[in-house]
């Protein structure tokens, strides 16, 4: 996915369209549709499609210095984290209103999505024209998880959507649709998945390609989401037996460079390179969290922390009064800064903005704790030149752990998913759960875990929605005890975000906005 290649990918889906539209005495292209003659001549050309299907991976979330895929912002709509600059639109939907000129995230998944789809199933009709008899299925199955990836975004987002398996060259472009069941749009994923898993490699994940442990892992997700856990339980068991994948010893290291370049743990993300491919604002992980404040934990984020026995703080027989940030779950210092934190805690600033951490300073927001999280430590005093080029981790081994554990304890099988649960907290030195945890207790325990694991990874959010406590949590939910008039909403219909205002036009009568917009 070298950015010679995208580069070239472009040019030739311009040379597509010009051709397309051209006028001669002889034309044998319909109008209403685009040209295939120019393209698809070699083999050469599954490679420069393919990774154009990639390259929808950096796609703009349409709101400043944020990538659709810039995962850290969507903790900013939950109980975890604030964005002060509206990351995705996060200030504005959840404590303005979400409506169908949003705009940010509420417009960029969806349109992105389609975009993403169009040319993916474009690959998917032309790709066996050219390629190699022999890497064919290779070509079909990373498409087809990515074609499940961005109709999996649009459920979880907008429930029932336009389903489209055909190649947009040979549709009409004025073609009006209407939207599909969410079962119907569940049952493509799964199905293009089930391909994926059967055509892609069983190797581990390393260079950015997609293998058979990534669509693995994404099954596990999906049927998680549809309450199917005896099959999410079977799948994920596949991944766990076919040893591909393990935890990555230091947890740290997945979130930057250069761990994160032989993690096994990683198993899909948007990989960056320097200095071909950087982050959007140059440096949107370093300055956006340590300079700007934008993805700060909430106070009832690091309260909800454990301490180092396993208790909490009003519990606990290690915590110190007074003391609040000492003996804690170590995952609390590696996702945040503290006050008083300097280089030793890898505070990265030196003269810039103050030696040590100091809130109502450089952006940091009293009341909240700047993220640490995925921050490059080799970057002192970062600025608009300073280059970084962690990758956007999107799932990670730890996830199917907890994921197998949850689907075990629904299935009634608590004590058999305590050794998941385990093996998560034993990497950061965490005690095992107690013996004997009721099916209550385990739920408990599990969400405690998925909460601090992936804490500014995005996961938060589709969390809550898919437990059924969304509302509950976040409706009505302080960010700030210092402000403590100030509430997020989360009514009703935010279980289903609304359509963009612009695709409801375009196609009525037959598309249909939500409930509630």
């Amino acid at each position: 996915m070298m950015k010679k290649s995208v580069i070239k990918y472009y040019f030739l889906l311009a040379v597509l369209v010009v051709t397309g539209c051209k006028k001669s005495l002889l034309d044998l292209n319909p109008q209403d549709r685009l040209s295939l003659n120019s393209y698809w001549g070699s083999p050469a050309d599954a490679d420069f499609a393919l990774n154009g299907c990639y390259n929808t991976l950096y796609a703009s979330g349409n709101s400043y210095s944020i990538s659709m895929l810039e995962s850290q912002a969507w903790d900013c709509f939950t109980d975890n984290a604030y964005s002060q600059n509206n990351s995705g639109g996060c200030l504005t939907i959840t404590a303005g209103g979400l409506t169908p000129n949003t705009g940010a995230f509420q417009s960029s998944y969806y349109n992105n999505s389609y975009s993403a789809i169009g040319r993916i199933n474009n690959f998917l009709a032309n790709v066996g024209r050219v390629a190699p008899a022999d890497q064919l299925g290779n070509y079909r199955g990373q498409a087809l998880f990515l074609r499940a990836f961005y109709y999996f975004w649009l459920t979880q987002l907008y429930g029932g959507v336009p389903l489209t398996t055909d190649d947009p060259f040979t549709v009409k472009y004025t073609q009006k649709k209407a939207a599909a069941t969410p079962a119907a749009i569940l049952t493509q994923i799964n199905s293009d998945l089930d391909s994926a898993i059967s055509y892609l490699p069983d190797n581990p994940y390393t260079d950015g390609h997609i293998v058979k442990g990534t669509a693995q892992a994404y099954k596990v997700r999906v049927l998680m989401y549809q309450q199917k856990y005896q099959d999410a339980n079977a799948m994920a068991q596949q991944i766990i037996s076919g040893k591909k994948f393990s935890l990555n010893p230091s947890y740290e290291e997945n979130f930057r460079k250069p761990g994160q370049n032989s993690s096994k743990e990683i198993m899909f993300s948007v990989k960056f390179q320097q200095p071909n491919i950087v982050h959007q604002d140059g440096v949107s992980i370093t300055l956006s969290m340590a300079g700007w404040g934008n993805f700060s934990g909430t106070q009832n984020m690091i309260d909800f922390y454990q301490c180092t026995d396993g208790k909490d703080t009003a519990t606990s027989a290690v915590y110190v009064k007074g003391q609040p940030y000492a003996n804690r779950d170590p995952r609390m210092r590696m996702t945040f800064f503290f006050p008083g934190d300097g280089p030793a805690n890898g505070w990265p600033f030196v003269t810039a903005v103050a030696p040590v951490g100091t809130p109502g300073l450089g952006g940091w927001l009293k009341g909240f704790y700047l993220g640490k999280k995925g921050i490059d430590p080799s970057i002192k005093d970062p600025s608009y030149s300073s280059l970084d080029d962690q990758d956007y981790v999107q799932m990670r081994y730890a996830d199917v752990l907890l994921l197998n554990a949850e689907a075990l304890n629904e299935l009634g099988r608590p004590a058999d998913a305590a050794p998941f649960v385990n093996q998560i907290r034993e990497r950061v030195n965490m005690p095992d759960l107690p013996v004997g945890l009721s099916q209550s207790q385990m739920r408990d325990a599990i969400r405690y875990e998925r909460r601090v694991e992936f804490t500014l990874e995005g996961i938060r959010y589709f969390d809550l929605r898919r437990w059924g406590i969304a509302k509950q949590v976040l409706d009505g939910f302080v960010p700030n005890p210092l402000a403590p008039t100030i509430k997020t909403k989360y009514p009703d219909n935010y279980a289903l975000w609304p359509i963009p205002q612009t695709e409801i036009d375009f196609n009525k009568p037959e598309l249909n906005q939500n409930p509630g917009y």
